[in-house]
């Protein structure tokens, strides 16, 4: 009963989020929409971010003693200056372990 509901479930989300990608033609929008609408994933990636980064398990700021923040420092600099995604990820995981597992410990 669980598994059928959690797959019903499933495949009801990616039906209606296909449909939309697959039912929206290009035409549709006019030149305005379209600009506005290329402006969505920058607006809601930091919103996705900002939390897990800068909050503690308790919801309040962590500033101090925060390994978090200076891997998202470094990671920042090098997506600037890389352009290249994988090397973002990459040095942000690299320099986020080698601070909680070397120099905060």
């Amino acid at each position: 009963m669980h598994w059928s509901t959690i797959i019903y479930c499933g495949i009801i989300t990616y039906l209606t989020r296909f449909s939309m990608i697959f039912l929206l033609k290009e035409d549709v929008l006019n030149d305005k929409t379209k600009k506005i609408l290329s402006y969505v994933p920058s607006a809601i990636f930091p919103a996705i971010i900002f939390p897990p980064i800068f909050l503690d398990s308790v919801g309040s700021l962590d500033f101090e003693s925060n390994p978090k923040i200076l891997a998202a420092g470094f990671a920042i600099i090098i997506g600037f200056f890389s352009r290249s995604i994988i090397a973002t990820i990459f040095v942000g995981l690299i320099s986020y372990w080698f601070l909680i597992f070397v120099y905060y410990q």
